[in-house]
């Protein structure tokens, strides 16, 4: 009886606390008030009910932290903030839907979450049509009508609509990655790469789309594949005729015009227009092969190369030209492959007026120009501008040619 007691007790402890907890960061969230009142901020236009409400909010100007964490070297400068921060360690997660199995470390996560399930959008935007379950998703969407980026990057020209946004960017520069998997040794920037990561170990695919059988590890990538069942292409190219799904492809996209490559290997001196062909790029340097095919033993540094060969495993060629009987596993190779029907030749040397049908042919051609020779001998060190010529010459050494490198 005694133990019953104690659990009943120690259960009704954890409830009340929870609630004060809940209760302070509710005053600390929402410290707004909309009619003037006696205690108003010097520094910006917020007012507060009482002294103690903008004494918390002044330290958001101060940046003053008074309440340390003691299992980590994190401070805040609230302790209600410090006490829903210590459940990231604890695992604690008191909040559970009553519609689904999921729980969350605080209350207004928990409303928003269920806003899913009712479908519910309370935050409209007032200068167009579009409505948010989120107040914060809201504001994001309005700094794009204003076309403000208030948090500027100290290390390069970027800027963003939201801190967090600053916080992420600013990893790619100091290379910081405080996401750990627990299931194997790599490490992450940003906690959603981690999740997805962790999604390839778990095999789980939460997100379905409710127009086909098809379902994702990320949010994102259904947004994206639903936006291909509707067409919608909302983000428009100002200097082609080009739209995207989403506004990432677009930045990305970009650059072809503006030539800008700000993701630069520190291993050598190439530099790429996207981060992950950066991550892609060096690959050569250090060897890595993450992508394992779970029917042999082999190891791919691509991801692509991977689903391209285990569709060798299963026979399968499902994208069929329509001018002859030859089919491919790959919609990018049928694709090259049409363009000996049509004679199309995309791209285009900017050193002379050769064109090629092939991006690697044109990438090769360039070498004539530049004179790189990238493909280096490990056994004489003599280098070579194609890795086929490298391939063939490693014969005078061994006498047998090398199957993959």
């Amino acid at each position: 009886m005694m133990n019953r007691s104690s659990e009943a007790d120690d259960t009704n402890f954890s409830m009340a606390l929870n609630a004060d907890i809940d209760m302070m960061v509710k005053e600390e969230i929402d410290v707004e008030v909309s009619v003037k009142q006696e205690w108003e901020s010097n520094q910006c236009d917020k007012s507060f009910t009482t002294n103690s409400l903008l004494l918390r909010h002044q330290r958001t100007h101060t940046r003053e932290t008074l309440y340390h964490c003691n299992q980590c070297d994190k401070n805040f400068s609230q302790n209600a903030t410090l006490l829903v921060h210590q459940r990231t360690h604890s695992g604690e997660k008191p909040y559970k839907c009553n519609q689904c199995d999921q729980d969350f470390l605080r209350e207004d996560n928990l409303i928003v979450h269920q806003y899913i399930h009712s479908g519910e959008k309370p935050y409209q935007c007032n200068q167009c049509d579009k409505d948010f379950s989120r107040k914060d998703t809201l504001k994001v969407h309005q700094s794009m009508h204003s076309g403000e980026r208030p948090y500027q990057c100290n290390q390069c020209d970027k800027a963003f609509l939201q801190n967090s946004d600053l916080i992420k960017h600013q990893r790619t520069h100091t290379g910081e990655k405080p996401y750990q998997c627990n299931q194997c040794d790599k490490a992450f920037s940003r906690k959603d790469t981690l999740k997805v990561h962790q999604s390839m170990h778990s095999g789980e695919r939460p997100y379905q789309c409710n127009q086909c059988d098809k379902d994702f590890s990320r949010k994102d990538t259904l947004k994206v594949h639903q936006s291909m069942h509707s067409g919608e292409r909302p983000y428009q190219c100002n200097q082609c005729d080009k739209a995207f799904f989403q506004n990432s492809d677009l930045v990305k996209h970009q650059r072809t015009h503006t030539g800008k490559k700000p993701y630069q290997c520190n291993q050598c001196d190439k530099a790429f227009s996207q981060n992950s062909d950066l991550v892609k790029h060096q690959r050569t340097h250090n060897g890595e092969k993450p992508y394992q095919c779970n029917q042999c033993d082999k190891a791919f540094s691509r991801n692509y190369i991977l689903t391209v060969h285990q569709s060798m495993h299963r026979g399968e060629n499902p994208y069929q030209c329509n001018q002859c009987n030859k089919a491919f596993s790959q919609k990018g190779d049928l694709k090259k492959h049409q363009r000996i029907h049509t004679g199309e030749k995309p791209y285009q040397c900017n050193h002379c007026d050769k064109a090629f049908s092939l991006k690697s042919t044109l990438n090769n051609h360039h070498r004539t120009h530049t004179g790189e020779k990238p493909y280096q001998c490990n056994q004489c060190h003599k280098a070579f501008s194609l890795k086929s010529n490298l391939k063939t010459h490693y014969r005078t050494h061994t006498g047998i040619p090398v199957q993959s490198m």
